[in-house]
C-alpha cells in the first residue's frame, strides 16, 4: 500500500497574506490603532492561516491492490474499489489524472501541471503510475492535458 498526502498548493500566496497582513497590523498599531489596515492585516493574517490549518492536509490517497481510497486516519472520506471505477482521464506528460467514480463525491483529481486546484498531492508521479497501473485500459483515456479532454468534451 502508498500513501500520498494532501498538501497546500499556493503555501506562497498563505506565507505572503500572512506577513502583508502581520505588517499591515504592525503599521496599523503604530499609527494608534488605525481601523482599516488593522482590519486587513487581520483578514490576510487569518486567511493565511485558515489555508495552512486547514483540515484537508490531514487527508492522504492510499492505493492498494484492492482500490484507492481518501482518509484522514480514522475518517475515511470515500473509497473506490477498482472495479467501481468509472473512467479515468490521465496525462502522464503532467501526471494529471481524473478518478470518476460515479459521482462527484466518490471522484478523485490528481492535479498536475497546470491543472486548477487549491492542493497537491505528495509524490504525483507514483500516484498517477499506481492508478494507471490497476485500473482496466478500456477506462482510460490518456490526454496531452486534461484541459485538452475539457475542451473536447464540450
Amino acid at each position: 500500500m502508498t500513501s500520498h498526502r494532501f498538501r497546500p498548493r499556493y503555501r506562497g500566496v498563505a506565507w505572503t497574506a500572512i506577513g502583508v497582513g502581520g505588517s499591515l497590523t504592525g503599521i496599523a498599531l503604530a499609527l494608534g490603532i488605525a481601523a482599516l489596515p488593522l482590519a486587513t492585516g487581520l483578514v490576510g493574517v487569518a486567511f493565511g492561516a485558515a489555508y495552512l490549518g486547514s483540515p484537508t492536509w490531514r487527508y492522504a490517497v492510499r492505493v492498494d491492490d484492492d482500490g484507492l481510497e481518501v482518509r484522514a486516519k480514522d475518517v475515511t472520506k470515500f473509497k473506490l474499489a477498482w472495479g467501481d471505477i468509472v473512467r479515468v482521464i490521465a496525462s502522464p506528460t503532467t501526471h494529471t489524472c481524473f478518478v470518476d467514480g460515479g459521482e462527484p463525491a466518490r471522484s478523485l483529481l490528481v492535479p498536475g501541471d497546470g491543472a486548477p486546484a487549491p492542493y497537491d498531492l505528495e509524490d504525483r508521479p507514483a500516484l498517477v503510475a499506481a492508478i494507471l497501473a490497476r485500473v482496466p485500459s478500456d477506462k482510460v483515456t490518456l490526454v496531452e492535458t486534461l484541459g485538452q479532454f475539457h475542451a473536447q468534451a464540450r
